[in-house]
């Protein structure tokens, strides 16, 4: 009963997105609404990750209030989502799971070993080949879990608000996997 209502939650999340209004960056778009069940999100902001000159990403963020404030978006006990559409042939699976781990680390001051279970289950969904065009969608449900889902498959159910804070320093902390996309994020 439980999978079925977590599959009837990410089917409502992927048929959901309001795509009425959006937004363009470089060759993608994201909607600027997107549900979690019957909670409707807001794009608070979107850019690309850009490494060595190059874009790697296309990442949105959305939450419920638009906020300019990293720290209480990421300690928040509320739904949040980051849509990430991969743009370069460059990023491998491999890659990912380098970038994810570094990310960890420098998001939680290198203080992984309490939720290094649930980084490696996240990282359990980077395994499968990544391609140009793969579109991976994070929502954290509030109470419940991160959900990772790629091209509109489940790839993983994560629980723990810590993980959650972890995940989303990533793009959010002090030290994020790119400054600019940080603020393009933060609607900056």
């Amino acid at each position: 009963m439980k999978n079925s209502k977590l599959l009837l939650l990410v089917l409502l999340i992927l048929t959901t997105t309001i795509t009425q209004a959006q937004i363009t960056i470089g060759d993608v778009t994201m909607p600027k609404k997107v549900k979690v069940g019957e909670t409707e999100l807001e794009l608070n902001g979107a850019g690309a990750r850009v490494k060595l000159f190059m874009d790697m990403y296309v990442a949105g963020l959305y939450i419920k209030t638009k906020s300019t404030d990293a720290k209480k978006i990421v300690e928040a006990n509320e739904h949040i989502a980051i849509k990430l559409q991969i743009v370069s042939s460059l990023i491998t699976s491999d890659k990912m799971i380098s970038a994810v781990n570094e990310g960890f680390k420098n998001s939680t001051n290198g203080k992984t070993a309490s939720i290094q279970k649930e980084i490696d289950q996240f990282i359990g969904a980077f395994k499968d080949e990544i391609k140009k065009g793969d579109v991976f969608d994070i929502f954290y449900v509030p109470n419940k879990a991160t959900l990772v889902v790629k091209n509109g498959k489940l790839m993983a159910k994560i629980e723990g608000l810590d993980f959650k804070k972890a995940l989303f320093g990533i793009w959010l902390s002090d030290v994020p996997a790119d400054k600019n996309l940080k603020k393009a994020l933060l609607g900056k």
